[in-house]
């Protein structure tokens, strides 16, 4: 097996390539913090996120099974997202990561 199917073949690569990035890590963490919200509840959790950014976030979330997205057929539509099973089994790898980072990071101004 050459060297650049095993990196291709690696299942953490595609993690970090899909659902870490600094957006998607953010809507873990506020999700698993604050439970079911709405987009706009979203947004003001993280306000410094842009809602083109917040929506690619949580289209790739979506597509990896992280998140689930539930519409209500209301008027006004209503849809509200929340984390689904397999993010809750990675939730606590994933605090592991953020309490390293607030130990070991330099402190943003």
């Amino acid at each position: 097996m050459s060297m650049d199917s095993k990196l291709n073949d690696c299942p953490i690569r595609g993690l970090v390539s899909h659902i870490c990035d600094k957006w998607s890590l953010l809507v873990i963490d506020t999700l698993a913090k604050d439970g079911t919200l709405r987009f706009t509840d979203l947004s003001k959790a993280i306000p410094d996120i842009s809602a083109k950014m917040l929506s690619i976030a949580l289209r790739n979330l979506i597509t990896y099974d992280i998140v689930r997205r539930e519409a209500f057929p209301e008027v006004p539509p209503r849809v509200e997202y929340s984390l689904t099973e397999k993010a809750h089994s990675l939730y606590p790898i994933l605090q592991c990561l953020f309490e390293w980072a607030k130990d070991n990071m330099p402190k943003r101004q």
